[in-house]
């Protein structure tokens, strides 16, 4: 696919464009998180990420302005973190970006379950949906460690605080029940926020990815000559 039909095609799919961001950063993330002076670039993919977010909430059944309401102040404290290095400010930036990709989640789930027909915008939405709740989940991961240091453990200098792309592991691990790996919850609130991620993670693919899989086949049976 050239340059031009792929900008067509993510204009005519805009959670395409979500998902591909999403991932991006997946890759990115561990090139802008090493160095303290990497903190600018890290906390602008963020906000470009939340700003992505926002406008996608707007196709789907959610309110524009609640994503707005949590995405500004969000956004605000990123660029504080960016510019100022004020780490203090971390666990409520955390948390605001933790409640904005869940309900971000929850609106892309609402508009994949009002169709009786499943598009490839849906198909893509499925996609970033996932991100969105595993990201959700490294956030608050992040909001415990901020608050209670020692949550997190790994094989690797397991007294030292886990890095952002460390959780990321550990949340899209737990989300697809592929296992735990090296980074394990050693607290209690840990463990509760793994079992919680667990139990999501079982329920999005039985109730929303499988309800999407049944109707592509529908579709595909309604279309096939008989």
């Amino acid at each position: 696919m050239n340059p031009l039909r792929l900008i067509i095609h993510t204009k005519r799919h805009p959670s395409a464009i979500l998902l591909i961001v999403q991932l991006l950063g997946i890759v990115l993330y561990p090139f802008i998180e090493q160095a303290d002076t990497d903190r600018i670039g890290f906390g602008i993919f963020g906000m470009v990420v939340l700003g992505i977010t926002t406008r996608m909430v707007r196709r789907t059944p959610g309110y524009t302005w609640i994503s707005v309401t949590i995405a500004v102040p969000a956004i605000v404290l990123l660029a504080l973190q960016a510019w100022f290095g004020m780490p203090q400010l971390l666990p409520w930036s955390a948390g605001l970006e933790a409640a904005f990709y869940f309900y971000a989640a929850g609106c892309l789930i609402a508009y994949m379950m009002a169709d009786r027909k499943a598009t490839k915008d849906e198909l893509y939405a499925a996609g970033a949906t996932f991100t969105l709740i595993a990201w959700g989940f490294a956030y608050l991961f992040t909001l415990l460690q901020a608050l209670q240091p020692g949550s997190f453990a790994a094989a690797i200098h397991p007294e030292a605080p886990r890095s952002w792309t460390e959780l990321v592991f550990l949340s899209f691990a737990l989300l697809s029940s592929t296992g735990i790996g090296d980074v394990i919850p050693v607290s209690a609130h840990a463990r509760s926020l793994a079992s919680l991620e667990m139990f999501a993670g079982l329920i999005y693919l039985a109730a929303v990815v499988s309800r999407l899989i049944g109707l592509t086949l529908q579709d595909h049976s309604q279309r096939s000559p008989k």
